[in-house]
């Protein structure tokens, strides 16, 4: 079964968590679709070590 060319892996990496000063960093894999999605993108994701909702955007 052949792989989609369009879907890539991207890593997600907390916005918030830099700017505490806490040790450590909140990263997430994920796929999307380049075509359908081009430009970077920002999800609401837990970060367990500020123990919340933040906001998690596209490194390269």
């Amino acid at each position: 079964m052949a792989r989609s060319k369009n879907r890539i892996q991207v890593i997600l990496e907390c916005t918030e968590h830099k700017e505490s000063g806490k040790p450590g960093t909140s990263r997430y894999i994920t796929t999307k679709n380049k075509k359908n999605t081009p430009d970077r993108i920002e999800l609401k994701k837990y970060n367990s070590v500020l123990k919340k909702m933040t906001v998690h955007k596209e490194i390269k």
